[in-house]
């Protein structure tokens, strides 16, 4: 299975004791610093390569994104990374369905429960 070129998952919570943890476990990388207004950044490695990684909090109907700008990380999909997200964080993480094409209902999102409980969903934008 090839990966995505980057990854980006949307968190229910993103609480950063915990998102500090699973982020060194996964990806080595150091805490979170301030990046702005309701923004983080940190900058982690995977088999050699950096990954720079970036939270956005409250960025669609109160979830932050998480978004990680490589290819290489331990996860091949938005959905591998909502996996494991979602049981390392005990919350509910959102992510595409796959690859976007045009024509692609733009509201159709894949959900994850800590539990492993998993449905797509219709997640229009709010707005917010």
């Amino acid at each position: 299975m090839e990966h995505y070129p980057d990854i980006e998952i949307y968190l229910a919570r993103a609480p950063h004791d915990a998102l500090n943890t699973w982020l060194a476990q996964a990806l080595d990388a150091p805490p979170l610093d301030p990046a702005g207004k309701g923004k983080w950044r940190t900058q982690g490695h995977f088999n050699g390569q950096r990954v720079p990684v970036l939270l956005v909090e409250k960025v669609a109907d109160g979830f932050a994104s998480l978004w990680i700008d490589s290819q290489h990380t331990p996860w091949h999909t938005d959905q591998e990374a909502a996996q494991h997200a979602a049981e390392a964080l005990q919350t509910e993480v959102r992510c595409s369905l796959g690859g976007w094409s045009p024509g692609d209902d733009p509201d159709r999102f894949w959900q994850v429960l800590p539990g492993g409980e998993e449905r797509a969903i219709n997640w229009p934008d709010s707005g917010r």
